[in-house]
């Protein structure tokens, strides 16, 4: 073994450990394991913890290293395992100096003040080992302060990439052979609010898709249905290339609870955004990240969350039972018990499960393009998960004709 990488999250997370990987490889670790966390819930922090024990069983003489949010928010903890050698934050993982002082480090924690990060450096990463498309890190952190949410102190404030690195970036991965690039980070919507002239996400995208006419398709990682400009709307109606597949940062359908949340959304914002978006581009899709039993939540409440889904017709639901973020203000309110929250995330994916049914028999019989993913699987514009019968080549852009649904997938 030569160099591991376990990652744990989000787009990001991912985004980023292709970074870590391609520092680590240009420092020529050998027998390392890196750890990428994840702070977002309790499991995702328990997972790791287990799969870090369960490294080291299985490689005892590895050099074994923790980053990513959890690590950031939880140093000490972290370097208390006796199964960890280093711990590194979320600034110094992307660093390639870190890689190369590994050899001459004595400190187990190299953990800075994320607040104190002002900028985010651009990242090129040529190559995402083993993956279709490509993702570009437009973002990072986040200016909100969610009560739920303890990511703003693993990432710190929102900071933008420059348009001409989004630019020179994505004419690098084209070149390289990608044809469908996603748009990353924390709080995408909240883009530009740091660079000069304060360009917004929707401007952006559209001198990206000006300046990169070889791109094929482009895909928008989640939003903030509030936050959406209007050059994202012209953009939904008159660019094909960008694919018609919209992630709402909905958290909740319920206004009391969205209230307590601190979002910057009601219900009816989020109807309203998709009834539009729906009538500038027919075909699209709606997923969402949507938080089971959060504290106060009524039965009551959760039944206005649960018929959003059917409402608005989100397909693609990432549910997630609520989990009490130590230093948040939701962890102070008073709870749920937890056997409700995991029933009510039940009843929540089963409900995204029956909207998910509906879109896929909708396409039965009609041709849509997809992205071969690898010879047998494939992915809709609006990703819909396609079951290929005839093996093709990983990465071709193809128009398929929908047979029909089996097992939660288009057969083609």
């Amino acid at each position: 073994m030569s160099i591991e990488i376990v990652t744990f999250g989000c787009r990001l997370n991912a985004y980023e450990s292709e970074v870590m990987r391609s520092n680590a490889e240009k420092a020529q670790l050998e027998n390392t394991i890196i750890f990428n966390t994840c702070a977002v819930t309790a499991e995702a922090e328990r997972q790791a913890r287990q799969a870090i024990r369960k490294a080291r069983k299985a490689n005892p003489n590895a050099r074994i290293i923790i980053t990513g949010c959890s690590a950031q928010i939880k140093p000490e903890f972290y370097a208390g395992m006796e199964e960890v050698d280093i711990v590194i934050g979320n600034e110094e993982k992307l660093s390639a100096k870190t890689y190369l002082d590994f050899a001459t480090q004595t400190e187990k924690i190299l953990v800075n003040d994320i607040m104190s990060v002002k900028e985010t450096a651009s990242h090129l990463v040529a190559n995402f080992d083993g993956k279709t498309r490509a993702f570009v890190q437009v973002q990072n952190g986040c200016n909100h302060r969610c009560t739920f949410c303890i990511i703003p102190f693993g990432r710190g404030n929102s900071r933008s990439v420059p348009i001409g690195e989004i630019v020179s970036q994505t004419r690098e991965l084209v070149a390289n052979g990608y044809k469908e690039i996603v748009l990353t980070g924390v709080d995408i919507s909240g883009y530009g609010e740091d660079l000069p002239g304060q360009p917004t996400l929707g401007q952006m995208m559209r001198r990206l898709l000006t300046l990169v006419p070889e791109l094929p398709r482009l895909r928008l990682s989640s939003i903030d249905a509030v936050e959406v400009d209007d050059d994202i709307y012209r953009l939904l109606a008159e660019e094909p290339r960008l694919m018609p597949h919209i992630h709402i940062s909905l958290q909740a359908g319920d206004d009391m609870i969205l209230k307590r949340m601190k979002r910057r959304h009601n219900r009816q914002d989020a109807l309203n955004f998709c009834e539009k978006v729906r009538k500038l581009r027919p075909d699209v899709a709606f997923g969402a990240d949507i938080i089971a039993g959060f504290p106060t939540e009524t039965e009551e409440m959760f039944v206005n969350t649960l018929n959003i889904v059917e409402e608005a017709e989100i397909a693609w639901l990432h549910v997630f039972p609520y989990s009490a973020r130590t230093g948040t203000p939701a962890a102070k309110m008073p709870q749920v018990a937890k056997e409700i929250r995991k029933e009510r995330a039940a009843r929540l994916r089963w409900a995204g499960e029956k909207q998910a049914e509906k879109l896929l028999e909708s396409m039965i019989g009609k041709t849509t393009a997809a992205i071969v993913e690898n010879e047998n699987h494939a992915r809709s514009d609006n990703f819909a998960p396609i079951k290929l019968l005839i093996p093709m080549t990983n990465g071709d852009l193809v128009n398929l004709r929908i047979l029909s649904v089996e097992n939660g997938a288009l057969v083609a």
